[in-house]
C-alpha cells in the first residue's frame, strides 16, 4: 500500500555496477528500501544525465542505458522493468515549466546506471513506477531552486531521489577501501555542514570545502545533493545520515530528510 503521508526525500551515493557484488552496500540499500514508506512513484535525478533544457525521460517501457565501460558481460544484461510514471511526468511539467524554464520530453530515454543500479537494491521487485529527469545545469543554486519547485510532490506520495556520490575521484580509487586523506576531509566537512544545516556552505562547496577539487574534479556527482536540499528546506536541520563509510575509498554517504 502506498503511503498517504509526506514522503521522505533522498540523496544517495551510487557506485558502478560492481556495487551489486558488495554484500555490505547492497544490504544497506536493501534495508533502507524496506524502511522507506512505499511511494506512488520515484522521481530520479542522476549525475549521469546532464541535459539542458530540463528533459523528462520515458514514461513507459524503455531500455536501460548501460553507461559504463569495460565490465563483464553480465552487467550489460541487467534488467529493471519498472513501470513508467506518466502522471508524475505531468506533475513535473506543471511544477517546473515556466518563463525561462522550458521542459522537454525524451520518450526514448531510459534509466542510466545512476538510477537503475541503486533501484535494483532499493526496490528489487521493480514494482514501483520510476521517472527520470535530467540535470539542466551544474549550478547548485539553480538545482536548489528546481528542488524547491518539486517539493510539493512529497505531499502527493512521490519519493524524490537524487543520485550522485559524496566524493567522486576515480583516480583516487583504493581497492583496500580506505579513503585518501583529502577525500576523508571533504567527507567529514560535508557531514558537519549537513548536520549544522549550512546550506550556503554546501552550495558554495568549491570555495568552502577542504580538498573540493580533489574530491570532485568535476562537480556533477555532488550537485544532485542541491536538488534534495531544495526539496527539504523546511527540514534542513534534520538530516538522517542513512549510509556512511567508504567503497574503494569513495564516500558512500547517503542522507534522508523526513
Amino acid at each position: 500500500m502506498t503511503s498517504t503521508e509526506r514522503m521522505p526525500t533522498v540523496f544517495l551515493s551510487h557506485g558502478g555496477p560492481t556495487l551489486l557484488e558488495d554484500a555490505e552496500w547492497t544490504r544497506q540499500l536493501a534495508d533502507w528500501g524496506e524502511r522507506l514508506p512505499r511511494p506512488k512513484a520515484v522521481l530520479m535525478v542522476s549525475a549521469h544525465w546532464e541535459q539542458a533544457p530540463l528533459a523528462i525521460g520515458a514514461t513507459d517501457v524503455r531500455p536501460l542505458i548501460y553507461d559504463f565501460w569495460g565490465f563483464p558481460d553480465e552487467y550489460y544484461r541487467l534488467k529493471y522493468p519498472a513501470p513508467g510514471a506518466p502522471e508524475l511526468a505531468e506533475r513535473v511539467r506543471k511544477l517546473l515549466r515556466g518563463p525561462g524554464m522550458p521542459v522537454h520530453d525524451l520518450p526514448d530515454r531510459g534509466l542510466d546506471h545512476g538510477a537503475f543500479i541503486p533501484l535494483l537494491e532499493l526496490y528489487p521487485r521493480a514494482d514501483v513506477p520510476v521517472l527520470q529527469i535530467s540535470m539542466p545545469t551544474l549550478d547548485p543554486q539553480a538545482l536548489l531552486e528546481i528542488g524547491r519547485k518539486l517539493a510539493p510532490l512529497r505531499d502527493e506520495g512521490y519519493l524524490i531521489v537524487s543520485s550522485g556520490s559524496f566524493t567522486h575521484n576515480l583516480r583516487a580509487l583504493n581497492p583496500n577501501g580506505v579513503a585518501p586523506r583529502p577525500l576523508a576531509e571533504f567527507d567529514a566537512w560535508g557531514r558537519a555542514a549537513l548536520e549544522s544545516g549550512d546550506v550556503d556552505a554546501i552550495l558554495d562547496f568549491r570555495r568552502k570545502a577542504p580538498a573540493a577539487k580533489f574530491a570532485h574534479p568535476r562537480e556533477e556527482h555532488f550537485v544532485p545533493l542541491a536538488v534534495t536540499l531544495g526539496t527539504a528546506l523546511d527540514e534542513i536541520a534534520k538530516p538522517q545520515q542513512v549510509i556512511e563509510g567508504t567503497w574503494m575509498g569513495l564516500s558512500k554517504r547517503s542522507i534522508q530528510f523526513g
